[in-house]
């Protein structure tokens, strides 16, 4: 494979090809910080890699990961940018020139001087892309920079690519999202099981049929084009008759002093009433926050990157005590740490709730005491997530994707009532998406009742059968998912 100087190359293919192992080879993390096997030559401006130091890339491979927590090294942003310049030895007044002209060249002024951890993701992947630029190289490699952002993050994110691009930066990206950055590649090169088995220009590759785009496991490059599924994918809202026999839909609004209105008599309803939640030395996150929820009931939340979507799925789990209002379940009122055992909470980092020796082991750890599951449906959950192969794995060494889906694994396994997945197709390919939309809809066909906190447009239309809007810490709406409130939802993704 060669790259030429100035071109935006995109590193498309299934989970665990090796999109990853090749940024790895091009920054030089590969082979002199992850331990295996290399043969052949990778040169990079003239630079064996096998031959050069990671330092002394810095100036020519600029990184920006998935996570960009995972590469943050200060507590302030300017700090953050000025880093790479201050290892590299560069003098005082050179390292500021240079923060400011980063700054003033990405258009994040407003970004200087600030508490990263008080960032948006679009935010801090501005921040991380920010630090790399400072160094001036001329290579930017992206690992899948999208997982975690909302739609007008991404296009953030892909207009501060453009800039790069016009500058003569040279940019690879992998990544599973592709819609972002169909006006910006050059290239694509599809990876298979270690192999590079297919390039196309752009226009070649955006020509792809559905049909031939989904076999390769790719995300589709247009969201306009997507509708919701019709395949009885799970149970709506009840509905009851009125007075002439119209069905009615159950009211799904909270009312004017933010109590979530009682759905019809149902085993298990879910109601949220009144919720508010925040944190020390800030206003709340949510305010009055009201829903009901019925078993079967795969409901979508969506809203903008600081809504407050993670925070209502901490609250719901226990996680987080609420400042006001009630959760029940059925006529039960239940306290924040009776939850914590009645809800299960798959979080958008899953490396965070894997604790375990092997894959297998995490979904025995995660079953309910009383409950144990057996061997064979420990089998079934790894066959349906496609993780039997990787049963006897350590978590920590999956990929992002693997990862993922081993911690909705554990979700299944813990067989709670009410189940909230957080990002739960974060770094997964189209056949994987799919793979969860199933265990979604089994889910929903068991009786569980469902909440879907994404931005994924493609896995909304997959599964959901209702969309609760955040906005500001409220819900701002409330509708079906169908092909008549389309346009309305859709609205909040192109």
């Amino acid at each position: 494979m060669t790259i030429n100087k100035g071109e935006c190359v995109l590193l498309c293919g299934e989970s665990g090809c090796g999109k990853t192992t090749l940024t790895r080879l091009i920054n030089g993390l590969i082979p002199h910080f992850y331990e295996g096997n290399f043969s052949g030559s990778v040169r990079i401006a003239d630079f064996d890699i096998a031959e050069t130091k990671p330092e002394a890339l810095a100036h020519i491979v600029g990184s920006v990961f998935q996570n960009p927590r995972s590469q943050f090294f200060n507590l302030d942003t300017t700090g953050e940018i000025a880093f790479g310049c201050e290892n590299l030895g560069l003098p005082t007044s050179e390292i500021r020139a240079r923060v400011q002209a980063t700054a003033r060249e990405l258009g994040i002024e407003n970004l200087l001087d600030r508490d990263i951890f008080a960032l948006s993701g679009g935010e801090k992947q501005k921040i991380a892309v920010a630090s790399a630029y400072a160094l001036n190289p001329d290579i930017f490699v992206f690992d899948e920079p999208s997982s975690n952002l909302d739609h007008d993050a991404c296009l953030e994110l892909a207009a501060l690519m453009k800039t790069l691009k016009q500058s003569g930066k040279t940019i690879v990206i992998a990544e599973h999202r592709l819609y972002y950055l169909t006006e910006l590649i050059d290239r694509a090169i599809y990876i298979k099981d270690g192999k590079i088995e297919q390039e196309w220009t752009r226009d070649a590759f955006l020509a792809l049929s559905d049909e031939q785009r989904e076999a390769l496991g790719l995300r589709a490059t247009h969201l306009s084009e997507l509708k919701p599924a019709d395949d009885g994918r799970a149970m709506r809202a009840p509905t009851t008759p009125d007075e002439g026999g119209r069905a009615m839909r159950a009211p799904t609004t909270p009312d004017e002093g933010g109590r979530a209105m009682r759905a019809p008599t149902t085993p298990a309803a879910l109601t949220v009433s009144g919720l508010s939640a925040g944190y020390k030395r800030g206003k709340p996150v949510l305010t009055d926050v009201g829903f009901f929820a019925t078993p079967g009931e795969i409901i979508g939340i969506i809203g903008k990157n600081g809504a407050g979507k993670s925070t209502l799925a901490r609250v719901l789990c226990g996680l987080h005590k609420e400042m006001h209002g009630a959760v029940a379940l059925g006529d039960k009122q239940l306290k924040a740490t009776v939850r914590a055992g009645t809800f299960y909470l798959v979080m958008q980092e899953s490396g965070y709730q894997l604790f375990t020796d092997s894959v297998e082991n995490e979904l025995l750890l995660s079953a309910s005491r009383k409950e144990k599951p057996s061997a064979e449906k420990v089998a079934s959950i790894l066959q349906s997530l496609s993780l039997t192969a990787l049963s006897d794995r350590h978590p920590m060494s999956l990929s992002g994707g693997e990862k993922q889906r081993t911690a909705i694994g554990t979700a299944i396994a813990h067989n709670a009532a009410v189940l909230i997945f957080d990002e739960p197709t974060s770094g997964l390919d189209f056949g994987n998406m799919c793979r969860v939309s199933d265990v979604l809809k089994q889910l929903s066909a068991d009786g569980k009742i469902i909440f879907v906190i994404t931005h994924d447009f493609e896995l909304l239309n997959r599964v959901c059968t209702r969309i609760l809007i955040l906005d500001g810490g409220k819900v701002h709406d409330d509708t079906p998912l169908d092909i008549q409130n389309l346009s309305h939802i859709k609205e909040h993704f192109t």
